[in-house]
């Protein structure tokens, strides 16, 4: 059970995230037929609420769903399910705010003509954050040896779906060898990304992540950081490939995600990186900072 309260919103009902909100027969319970985003709040507003939005509707064009809610609708919904989750915890915090929708439920099958109508289930609770010594030590990761990365062209890892075995089995790999996060390769054995976060690495002054065509989610933070982020703090970034094999002449490494934006990595297996307020990261995870405020401050409409 959760250790902090959970709001719930299925379907518009308000409820505890701990009471059964889902019929048996839903398909996202049965089969991982689901699609989901999470968002957080900056300053109190959603951050990059259209980013998400569009990449929730790709991700449903990706498994044929048609997911019947228009974003207004959904965005009052979240708005519904802060306002319960505030006025029960009375926490003033930084919110995590996760959208899931399921083709719905049906007559047992794989057939997905046997669904009704879409279901979706908003959950809302406190931002998860890092520990200082993890901000100030970097996290550790370990590389997967036992599984790869799922191919594209089996179940791309760019839709954002339910199915998150292959991520879950390849983190509790590396948490089994005492790290934070695992680093997955590709069947050609090459760098990916985390278990729930992409990954950057800096060599002379300007980061590498691998490109979106290694078989990795197109992160939202990832995007902004190389789309304008990076620049705004003078610091150059590149999609390339990414081998294991170079990961000894990296000088930082960091991951990013939208609930724990940047953080440093302090090693990979045997490999340390620098860590430290005079690093590339740090300097990248303050130009965020900049940005989400500027963000916050152009949307009063998104405040939550």
């Amino acid at each position: 059970m959760p250790t902090h309260y959970i709001q719930a919103n299925t379907n518009g009902r308000l409820h505890s995230a701990t009471e059964p909100s889902i019929a048996p027969l839903n398909r996202g319970f049965l089969y991982g037929d689901a699609i989901y985003e999470v968002w957080r709040t900056y300053h109190g507003v959603i951050f990059a609420w259209d980013q998400h939005w569009v990449r929730l509707q790709s991700s449903a064009r990706a498994l044929h769903m048609d997911i019947g809610f228009v974003p207004e609708h959904i965005l009052g919904e979240i708005r519904r399910a802060v306002a319960a989750y505030r006025s029960r915890t009375r926490d003033g915090g930084q919110l995590y705010i996760r959208l899931q929708i399921t083709r719905g439920a049906g007559a047992i099958g794989l057939d997905t003509a046997l669904a009704d109508k879409a279901d979706f289930v908003i959950l809302v609770q406190p931002c998860p954050g890092i520990p200082p010594a993890k901000l100030r030590e970097g996290l550790s990761l370990s590389t997967a040896v036992s599984l790869r990365r799922n191919p594209a062209l089996s179940l791309d890892p760019a839709w954002k779906t339910g199915n998150y075995l292959n991520n879950l089995l390849c983190l509790r790999e590396a948490r089994s060898r005492g790290a934070d996060e695992v680093v997955m390769l590709n069947l050609s054995g090459e760098v990916t990304e985390c278990a729930v976060s992409n990954i950057a690495f800096v060599r002379d002054g300007g980061f590498v992540t691998p490109p979106l065509s290694a078989g990795i989610l197109g992160g939202i933070t990832r995007s902004l950081l190389l789309d304008s982020v990076a620049a705004s703090a003078g610091i150059k970034g590149e999609e390339r490939t990414v081998l294991p094999g170079e990961l000894g002449s990296m000088d930082e490494c960091f991951i990013l995600s939208t609930t724990k934006d940047i953080v440093p990595v302090g090693r990979i297996d045997e490999t340390a990186f620098k860590v430290g307020p005079d690093t590339v990261t740090a300097r990248l995870k303050a130009a965020f900072a900049v940005s989400a405020l500027a963000y916050a401050e152009a949307h009063p409409e998104l405040a939550a």
